[in-house]
């Protein structure tokens, strides 16, 4: 379980001559897709001891496109030099050590083929094009040479080791030559024997040629090559041999000094040793070479398969070689091979490092010929990623390349234990979801709409569903039975069954023991259960819940539905997003508090993410749907659409999500803050995933084809990038693959499928194949075809999850149109004078008396007859017999030769109504054929074909003129009319024409779906119409929600009297009217009182009187203006909004909607008032209070006392009366936090020489960050509490003697209400569980980190690690000395935690229930100013304070203060 960040990168380039390289000292680079990933080699990789020593360690991040090349600089004191081509034209030089562009050129013309940095001279970099060009660069002296030897494709080149100035050219046709660059490209050798293509060439590494005993007339008659040119022998072609490999399936090993060939060695053909690929597949060879330094009569080669081959070139006359890893099943590679590079590590281990189209780095141990490590590699976007509940560590990742990946993430010898599944895929993997309890159990959705099931323990295929979904699937989820699967008998019904989201917005339920059956969609369960007549939502996410009992879904439209088994009765719909829901997580069960269960955290294409808490709306079980329109927790920071969020299954909401704003955030949700940003990603992500073992470590995946594992402590931002920051981030993200045209179009009958950028190494076209879909290219054209990248953005539509429609008729009649311009072409180039005959005949076609022509073009059988019918009615003397003349009826075009009568009767037929008809027909085919469809309609219409002119119209989206026809010629109630309106209305609205949408719905008689769609947009003025068209139609609660959302929209622009116009547009939103009023009253008394910021003009007329009391102003404003006279309409208001509950607030709650929810609160409570409810006034009150508290703003809070308790609590106590009532302890703690207001504001009136408390207001103001920081002790620092209680003493003046007020004294009086002792004990049981559950955290971190540390000795002593694990307790620096040298045990621990929850449990629920302010902080608030201000606070106080502090003071935040105070 590595505590090291990994990645699992993208797949090396195919069909690249050299597109990997290694150098002495343990580095290793390969070119994949726009980059080169390096991957350190040997000790110095830092990989756990134990596991295989290589480590990913960076990338090279600056071409646009593929890469095509990559070579380092094998000269001694620059190997940290390197060279890369790329189809983007350019050249690169880098400096792996920086990873930047040292230099760059761009000389070449075309497309870049083969590339070689010089080992004999240190700056020189050759490389070549398709169109034969080489271009020498010299880099240090930034000068280069233009060299055409042949117009031929150049396929490889590879300097000489030997000789400064020779170079070996390898040509697609199988020609390879040798050129002195310093004669300017001439040719020193042409060798000729090859057939195909050259893919690899080599050169001996010893000088001379008497490294190899080859007789010199061997083998002449074959290997007699002429030269091509005469060369005179120089010092240039002194000997050396040179190897070739080609596509021919042959080896040539070349002597320089003769300029032929001396020795040819054909590959084996070798059984394929369970591979795992089926033998069917044709796939090309590509031969690869590579010639040991140190073994100058070995060579190595790949073979067909993917096996290597030693081969012993001291026996020439016998082929004789040894295959790699011979002893051990399954380590070689599955397919060809395409690079092999050798690799001296720092312990000069000899290694060989190859890539290949199976998709993975092996590394090869020169002298066992054994696989020493894999590195697996992802040829596709990475869609999903889900851990095994069952298998610990188990990580499966669903990618665009058609395989599955299975990474034991937990082995201890292999970092990259992955397996490929491939089998019955077929097509890109976009969603996983795991068995939750039956093991290897794996189920699996594909870009094709295809659901399976993998048993990742054994080798069998697949199990297909029977029935697919139209397009993607975008999620899985396993959950309880539903009808009709759950109606079966025990025996064959299920547990669990897997339920599957397809971008056509359908969810399907599948039985998994009868995968070939039916699969079920819930649609129809959901209508009939909760008798549904509207059009329902398009789904697009599906998650059940842990427990197995609500489902919610996510839907097009951005609302999510909650639903109940066992037969989905919907319980509520959550109206927040607005946008398409791509991802919901409900929180997990194992939490310390179990009620977190209820938490749902979605995302969706807008770029916040929502936490609702569901709790009390599914123990309601209400009978109606609730509509929740308030999120719990709001996450805001990315700045584009969230693709998956995960819930930390080691911490109690803690969330993870991921955008494609190329970011991974880690989330408190409770606090509402970012706690971490992950950037590591070139590409936007897609999915992401908690490590299940490890609270530290997280998986994520994106279109940039990788996977990291990274670690929340290493990161060094918090949040996500804004402005400028986003901005790098996108640069970074462009420059991933552009997007190039298709030269092909595949045709296909069914909407098209999404393309996916990828790069030259891949075909994610599907095949016809049982290989893995992208690697079965077999042939020219196919490989040409992989090598065009598609186009990136083709991921928004799988991942924004956008229906496509595309109609089968319009292919048609686009097909047929391509035939018909052929036609015309085909005409235009025939020569006039060809086949003359053959022209006039198809003008002869085209006569007034078509059907007569036809019939004379029948079998000849049938024109004998008409002879003979002919011959009988001309010259039979007597009356025709009635056999004849039912002949002639029949074959009426005989009339032409018989008398007139007949004639008349030939010309009815011929031109009569039916042929008129199918004259017409045949004229409106044609004119589609044109694309004037609506020319065609009209010419149906004239025949009365009015059904078919509609289809056609519609057909190809002329959707007004076929309602105009079907309005005009079909009765009313006809279902194409209703059919026609929603088919264009859905299409209407996919394209953003929200408005029109709405009046098509509306024709529709669809009024709910109409005012849905005018909401869509979300802007004041949309919802606005939305809701006002909601209530003429009827629709009362989508109107009313509606009217409230547009409202809060305009609150957001403080315009206050649109929202209160807004509001009038439903009676059952009095209640919010009420609200906004208290709102805006306040708004504007903070604003005359300087303490908002904000500034607003459109106030109400009402909202400008002044003077009196603030309830006062708010009563009377509710009276004139809203007709609040009665207790009557006071009560039917309270009603109204009690129904509505608001969150608890968090110090990162925004202003606005904190001070809406307070508003909310002193409404309920001046409406109590009113109706003389005063236990609800006290608690509506006090809600508003600590509302504030919590969120840290002091300043709001003292207004709520100012302006609603402006004489203090005892009027309340007054109409409480002396009795004990349900309510008092919720007095006392409005009364205390009053006590505890004023408290602050004297102290700090001390430190500023200002009698005024209006003053002391505008200070405390000024000074809110130190106390919005502290509001809340139990989450604050030491040092939080120790800045706010010394604060004042530094800026206190000297002569600051003042007297106090009989006001002041009054209040030190009171204080003695903050003196709760049941409180305090309350509260200190709360710290000490929060302090015990952040230690214990600690420790299994601690923990966490020495089993790594001792991963691989026989196992740490127990006795060692209950060691480790009491060291990590060892207190922060801050805390006394005593304490360091006191670490405590995990039972010690255990049972503080349990003895502080069993004292809570004691407590009586009136204490717990509402909150209290700090007792302890009240205590060293009175200290403080007693020592300030001696005698202002009596002895007898000062004792009680001291007491309490003594005996409560024993959690490490009070440590210290207790200290100074109680010694």
């Amino acid at each position: 379980m590595g505590q090291e960040p990994r990645t699992l990168p993208p797949s090396p380039n195919w069909y690249c001559a050299r597109c990997s390289d290694a150098v002495p000292g343990g580095l290793f680079g390969f070119a994949a897709r726009t980059s080169v990933f390096l991957v350190r080699v040997g000790p110095s990789a830092g990989a756990i001891p134990g596991t295989p020593p290589f480590r990913v360690i960076g990338e090279l991040v600056g071409h646009t496109e593929r890469v095509s090349g990559f070579t380092f600089s094998h000269y001694p004191g620059q190997y940290n030099l390197c060279a890369t081509s790329s189809d983007d034209g350019t050249v690169k030089i880098w400096d792996v050590e920086t990873r930047t562009v040292v230099t760059e050129h761009a000389l070449h013309q075309h497309t870049i083929s083969a590339l070689h940095w010089s080992p004999q001279v240190k700056d020189l970099i050759v490389s070549g094009d398709e169109k034969g060009v080489v271009f020498c660069y010299w880099l240090n002296r930034n000068d280069s040479q233009h060299l055409f030897i042949e117009p031929r494709t150049i396929f490889c080149l590879t300097c000489s080791p030997h000789h400064e100035d020779l170079v070996a050219i390898g040509y697609k046709d199988g020609i390879v030559v040798i050129i002195d660059i310093s004669k300017k490209g001439e040719v020193v050798h042409r060798l000729r024997g090859h057939d195909d293509e050259i893919h690899s060439i080599a050169w001996c590494p010893l000088l001379g040629e008497d490294c190899l005993s080859i007789n010199q007339e061997e083998n002449s008659e074959e290997l007699e090559i002429p030269n091509g040119k005469v060369i005179a022998q120089t010092a240039v072609t002194k000997g050396c041999y040179l190897a070739t490999g080609s596509k021919d399936q042959t080896i040539r090993i070349w002597s320089c000094s003769r300029g032929r060939g001396v020795m040819i060695l054909k590959l084996p053909f070798l059984k394929r040793r369970g591979g795992g690929i089926d033998p069917t597949v044709k796939e090309r060879l590509w031969l690869t070479l590579h010639w040991p330094k140190d073994q100058p009569t070995q060579l190595i080669s790949s073979c067909f398969g993917g096996e290597l081959l030693l081969w012993d070139l001291t026996q020439s006359w016998r082929r004789k070689y040894t295959l790699f890893s011979a002893s051990s099943e399954g380590q070689n590679h599955s397919r060809i091979v395409f690079n092999l590079c050798p690799l001296q590590t720092e312990d000069d281990k000899q290694l060989l490092l190859s890539t290949s189209m199976d998709r993975d780095v092996k590394c090869w141990d020169m002298t066992t010929l054994e696989c020493c490590w894999t590195l697996p590699s992802l040829g596709g976007f990475a869609y999903s990623l889900a851990f095994s509940p069952v298998d610990m560590g188990c990580l499966a990742i669903g990618v665009g390349d058609g395989m599955i990946r299975v990474w034991n993430t937990l082995s201890i010898r292999n970092n990259y234990d992955v397996k490929n599944f491939w089998q019955g895929v077929k097509s890109k993997v976009t969603a996983l979801c795991w068995h939750p309890t039956k093991e290897g159990c794996l189920a699996f959705g594909t870009d094709d709409g295809k659901v399976g099931l993998y048993d990742t323990y054994s080798n069998k295929p697949p199990q297909i569903s029977s029935t697919y979904h139209k397009k993607t699937v975008y999620t899985l989820a396993w959950g309880p039975p539903l009808p009709p699967i759950s109606l079966g008998g025990e025996g064959d019904r299920p547990s669990l069954t897997l339920y599957s989201c397809g971008g056509e917005g359908i969810v399907l339920q599948h039985n998994p023991w009868k995968l070939g059956g039916e699969a079920y969609d819930i649609n129809k369960l959901i209508r009939d259960t909760n008798s549904i007549k509207y059009k329902l939502p398009v789904h697009t996410e599906i998650s059940w819940k842990a427990d197995g009992k609500i489902m919610a879904l996510g839907n097009e439209d951005g609302s999510i539905e909650i639903f109940q088994v066992p037969s989905l009765k919907l319980i509520c719909t959550i109206q927040q997003h607005h946008k398409l829901v791509n991802t919901i997580s409900w929180h997990h069960e194992h939490g310390s508090q179990p009620e977190l269960s209820y938490l749902m955290a979605s995302g969706s294409n807008n770029a916040v993410i929502y936490v609702h808490h569901l709790k009390t709306v599914i123990e309601s079980n209400p009978e109606s749907p609730v509509t929740i329109t308030e999120p719990y927790r709001t996450l805001s920071g990315h700045t584009a659409k969230i693709t998956s969020v995960a819930w930390s299954p080691h911490h109690d909401g803690r969330l993870v999500s991921a955008s494609y704003d190329g970011t991974a955030q880690v989330w408190d949700t409770l606090r509402e803050e970012p706690l971490c940003n992950f950037r590591g990603h070139r590409g936007r992500l897609l999915c992401v995933a908690w490590s299940p073992l490890d609270p530290d470590c997280i998986y994520s995946g994106a279109d940039d084809f990788c996977v990291y594992k990274w670690l929340t402590s290493m990161q060094e931002h918090s949040r996500p990038p804004q402005g400028k920051k986003s901005i790098e981030l996108e640069k970074k993200r462009l420059s991933q693959p552009k997007p190039k045209p298709k030269k092909k179009k595949k045709p296909t009958s069914r909407a098209p499928v999404k393309p996916e950028a990828y790069d030259g190494n891949e075909d994610e076209g599907i095949r016809e194949s049982s290989g893995p879909v992208e690697n079965g290219v077999s042939d020219q054209e196919g490989e040409e075809e992989a090598r065009e990248p598609e186009f990136p953005s083709g991921i928004a539509s799988v991942a924004s999850r956008e229906p496509v429609t595309c109609t089968p008729v319009s292919l048609g009649f686009e097909k047929s149109k391509v035939t018909v311009n052929n036609k015309v072409t085909l005409l235009k180039k025939e020569p006039p004078k060809e086949k003359p005959e053959s022209l006039t005949k198809k003008r002869k076609a085209r006569s007034m008396l078509p059907l007569t022509t036809s019939l004379d073009h029948r079998s000849k059988e049938e024109l004998h007859q008409d002879c003979l019918v002919l011959a009988t009615a001309k010259h039979s003397k007597a009356e025709l017999n009635e056999e004849v003349s039912t002949d002639l009826e029949e074959r009426f075009h005989l009339g032409l030769f018989t008398d007139r009568a007949a004639l008349y009767r030939m010309i009815e037929v011929e031109a009569g109504y039916h042929v008129w008809l199918w004259a017409v027909e045949a004229f409106a085919k044609q004119l589609c054929f044109q694309d004037q469809y609506v020319k065609a309609a009209s010419h149906l219409l004239s025949i009365h074909k009015v059904y078919e002119a509609v289809e056609l119209l519609k057909s190809n989206h002329f959707y007004r003129e076929a309602i105009a026809v079907a309005k005009a010629r079909l009765r009313p109630e006809d279902p194409i009319l209703k059919d026609l309106y929603l088919t264009w209305g859905a299409i209407l609205e996919k394209d953003g024409h929200y408005a029109v949408a709405a009046k098509c719905y509306l024709g529709a008689a669809s009024a709910y779906d109409a005012a849905k769609v005018l909401a869509k947009k979300g802007d004041a003025a949309s919802l606005k119409t939305a809701a006002e068209l909601a209530s003429i139609v009827g629709e009362n609660a989508l109107s009313s929600s509606l009217a409230l959302r547009c409202a809060q929209e305009l609150l957001l622009a403080r315009n206050w009297v649109g929202a209160q116009e807004a509001l009038k547009l439903h009676e059952s939103l009095k209640g919010q009217r009420l609200v906004f009023c208290l709102l805006e009253l306040l708004s504007k008394h903070l604003e005359e009182r300087q303490l908002s910021e904000a500034r607003s003009s459109s106030y109400n007329a009402w909202a400008a009187g002044t003077e009196g009391p603030f309830v006062e102003r708010v009563t009377a404003v509710w009276k004139s203006t809203f007709g609040l006279d009665n207790p009557e309409h006071c009560q039917a208001a309270l009603q109204q909004l009690q129904s509505i509950k608001y969150p608890s607030a968090t110090n990162n709650t925004p202003s606005k909607q904190l001070l809406l929810h307070i508003c909310h609160d002193l409404t309920l409570a001046v409406l109590s008032q009113q109706v003389a409810s005063w236990d609800g006034a006290v608690e509506a009150l006090l809600r508003a209070v600590v509302r504030s508290y919590d969120s840290g703003n002091f300043t709001i809070m003292q207004e709520v006392h100012s302006a609603f308790l402006p004489e203090g609590c005892d009027h309340l106590r007054d109409k409480l009366g002396e009795h004990q009532s349900p309510t008092t302890p919720a007095f006392k703690s409005l009364e205390a936090f009053f006590i505890y207001g004023h408290l602050y504001e004297f102290w700090w009136s001390l430190s500023r020489p200002c009698p005024k408390s209006s003053v002391w207001v505008r200070a405390a103001h000024r000074r809110t960050t130190s106390v919005e920081q502290s509001q809340q002790i139990n989450n604050a620092s030491p040092e939080e509490i120790d800045s706010k209680v010394s604060q004042p003493e530094p800026s206190r003046p000297p002569e600051l003697d003042v007297r106090l007020t009989e006001e002041s004294e009054q209040m030190l009086i009171t204080c003695k209400e903050l003196f709760s002792e049941k409180h305090a004990s309350l509260q200190n049981s709360q710290r000490t569980v929060a302090e015990v559950q952040e230690t214990l955290a600690e420790m299994i971190r601690q923990h966490q980190k020495s089993q790594v540390c001792k991963s691989t000795t026989n196992g740490p002593d127990k006795n060692e690690s209950e060691q480790v694990a009491e060291q990590s307790l060892s207190s922060p620096p801050s805390e006394c000395k005593e304490e360091k040298n006191q670490p405590l045990s995990l039972p010690e621990l255990t049972k503080r935690l349990t003895e502080a929850n069993e004292k809570i449990a004691k407590f009586p629920e009136s204490v717990k229930t509402w909150p209290f302010p700090d007792v302890l902080e009240c205590c060293l608030i009175l200290l403080h100013i007693g020592s300030q201000c001696p005698g202002s606070v009596t002895q007898d106080m000062q004792r009680q304070a001291q007491e309490l502090l003594q005996k409560y003071g024993n959690t490490k935040v009070y440590k210290r203060y207790c200290q100074t105070f109680c010694t």
